[in-house]
């Protein structure tokens, strides 16, 4: 039986602003509840439907019904358990590798496709300006599907942060050298803008190098690429 509280908390969790008050985070899903349950986060309460209470035992996880679990869940099909997580500490970024840096990406969907993008390319560092969305919002972590789990995520002051790297810093621009025709190094840093306006001025001054996905089709009226679209595209030239 879910309490009014807990009904209360859960759904609370919805906003930035009670995430941060509680330090907790929702997720949902047989596969994802799995990957966070094998992971480093640390689990606060698990929820879950009678069909599912024997494949969790030794979390003790508390019985709901479906219909409680369709109130409280965030999926337009609820599917068994819902679990609280507490939110990870931030961790200490270190200048090594191919590191992902964001400028105020907004969607949701882009942002969790963008963290399992990482996971694929090893890409352990993942850092976000202040304004990007949220990578505990309850739609990144399910568009993440457990990738969230992999990588270590840092909101910062994106000038601060480029200003002081000792990396070359690469960033994707509408006006930057074809990928194929630039050096790329295996320690540095890759800045993907936002959705709609790219990098931002201050950001594209910061730049060590801009490049540009080369466009075939040159009556084409596209006038950019998604953003997760992208960064995949730039991944793989980076790995390559």
């Amino acid at each position: 039986m879910l309490s009014k509280n807990q009904h209360k908390l859960i759904t609370s969790l919805r906003q930035k602003k009670y995430r941060n008050q509680h330090q907790l985070f929702v997720v949902e899903g047989v596969k994802v509840i799995n990957e966070f349950l094998k992971s480093k986060f640390q689990l606060e309460k698990i929820f879950c439907t009678e069909d599912y209470e024997s494949s969790i035992e030794e979390y003790e996880p508390q019985l709901i019904t479906e219909n409680e679990l369709s109130k409280i869940s965030n999926l337009a099909t609820p599917n068994k358990v819902l679990g609280l997580f507490k939110i990870s500490t931030t961790v200490e970024l270190i200048d090594k590798g191919l590191i992902l840096v964001l400028d105020t990406v907004n969607d949701p969907g882009n942002l969790g496709t963008i963290i399992r993008l990482c996971d694929w390319f090893g890409v352990s560092q993942l850092v976000c300006s202040t304004t990007t969305v949220d990578c505990y919002n309850t739609k990144v972590v399910q568009a993440s599907m457990g990738s969230l789990t992999r990588l270590s995520i840092t909101y910062t002051d994106l000038q601060s942060y480029l200003q002081h790297t000792k990396l070359p810093i690469y960033g994707a621009t509408m006006h930057g050298e074809k990928t194929e025709s630039i050096s790329k190094k295996e320690d540095a840093i890759l800045v993907m803008g936002n959705e709609s306006n790219g990098i931002s001025n201050e950001i594209e001054e910061l730049l060590t190098c801009q490049i540009t996905i080369p466009r075939y089709n040159e009556k084409s009226c596209i006038e950019s690429l998604n953003v997760a679209t992208a960064t995949a595209i730039l991944l793989n030239e980076f790995r390559k």
